[in-house]
């Protein structure tokens, strides 16, 4: 009986092991499926901005934010993630990948040598993209100036360190489906969940996380724990967002203030940096989205001690 049970559970193992090295295989998107395109550095820009690129790849402490080195550490709870550099230099950066290795890193998440990204790239928010929105931000970036400089390793602890588990992860948090418009919604509406669902991925600070570091979908855009600052993220959906008129809610993102007179703090600076030379008819649209969400208290604020 003992030996059935050995061979039985030798079985299990040996299946279960094949099922998730089959469900981690990194994916990409082949050149094949990217047809002709004729860039469009305009819109390039927009989801640049949108995106806020500048804000995490920029060199850290210094004035050129269109100088993408990379540098930035992202602490989180499984250790510090250091941004990469995406500047066009072709040994450092970015600059030897084709469009096909670039729609893969920012939809499935997976880099050129085949290997999973780890999510503190938000490709869980990229994956919204349409393949041609994600093309003319790669021609844009593109004509930004080359920055030299290799970005040190990941300090993250084991196990969450080893890339083929990330596979697992997108197994169960990455549908990989992209934004589909809302018919029974306004095209400004929709425009605006695009661009905060999307490029801007605004639900990847502004909500709590689960202790494998998915966005708690229920919580999502309801604010969570900055763990840059050692404060908390605002909700963006609560009741006090009542108060906010969508002319309200774009001025915050013009300008960085709020309607009582305060401005943003912490890293928000540089997100407000990228959306202030978005148009009016984009902040305008993200606002309407973002007052429409239903309110969420969500997770309770820590006390200041």
């Amino acid at each position: 009986m003992l030996r059935k049970f050995v061979i039985f559970i030798l079985i299990v193992a040996v299946v279960g092991g094949a099922a998730f090295w089959v469900l981690s295989i990194p994916q990409t998107v082949p050149a094949s499926e990217l047809p002709v395109h004729t860039p469009d550095l305009a819109n390039g820009k927009t989801m640049y901005l949108a995106g806020g690129c500048s804000s995490c790849h920029a060199v850290p402490r210094q004035d050129d934010r269109m100088r993408l080195g990379g540098g930035l550490g992202l602490k989180t709870p499984f250790g510090i993630f250091y941004v990469p550099n995406i500047s066009p230099d072709r040994n450092d950066g970015i600059g030897a990948w084709n469009e096909a290795d670039f729609v893969t890193a920012m939809v499935k998440g997976t880099s050129p040598d085949g290997r999973h990204f780890f999510p503190a790239f938000p490709y869980t928010s990229y994956q919204r993209m349409n393949y041609a929105d994600v093309r003319d931000l790669f021609a844009y970036l593109k004509t930004l100036p080359p920055v030299q400089g290799k970005v040190r390793d990941h300090d993250v602890r084991f196990p969450f360190n080893v890339r083929r588990l990330v596979g697992g992860w997108k197994f169960l948090f990455v549908d990989g489906k992209s934004f589909e418009p809302d018919a029974t919604k306004s095209a400004q509406w929709n425009r605006g969940a695009y661009l905060v669902s999307g490029p801007g991925h605004c639900a990847e600070c502004h909500s709590s996380r689960n202790l494998l570091g998915a966005v708690e979908s229920h919580l999502r855009f309801a604010g969570g724990p900055d763990f840059e600052e050692g404060g908390w993220i605002p909700n963006i959906r609560g009741k006090k967002m009542t108060e906010w008129s969508e002319k309200d809610m774009a001025y915050l993102l013009r300008t960085g203030m709020t309607p009582d007179g305060d401005s943003v703090g912490s890293s928000m600076t540089f997100v407000i940096r990228n959306t202030s030379q978005l148009s009016d008819e984009d902040l305008a649209a993200m606002a309407v989205y973002l007052k429409s969400l239903p309110i969420v208290e969500g997770a309770p604020r820590p006390e200041k001690k």
